[in-house]
């Protein structure tokens, strides 16, 4: 079954910010993530939203998503961040297609 990845994300200094994005979605896709959103957090319908840009990246399943957060890769990733971009991050699984 699918899962999610849920990211909210708060750039603090753009450079690193760009160097981050490279690198995380290059990890991404290689552990078989696809971004399905991503951009500035726009004007939520219902109460508060506290970060500036989000993201949602699908994976096959939930093993792949805690295979891709624990490779190498992905720690250069965070690496890169560390400090200079604030993240907030949920794994979920997806729902039956009865709901």
């Amino acid at each position: 079954m699918p899962a999610y990845v849920i990211v909210n994300v708060d750039v603090l200094d753009e450079e690193a910010g760009l160097a981050y994005a490279a690198v995380a979605r290059e990890s991404i896709l290689s552990h078989g993530g696809r971004y399905l959103a991503a951009g500035p957090t726009p004007e939520p319908i219902e109460g508060t939203w506290d970060s500036s840009r989000f993201v949602v990246i699908e994976f096959p399943d939930m093993d792949r998503i805690r295979e891709w957060y624990d490779s190498p890769d992905y720690r250069r990733a965070r690496d890169i961040r560390q400090g200079k971009v604030r993240v907030g991050m949920l794994f979920v699984e997806g729902a039956p297609p009865e709901g």
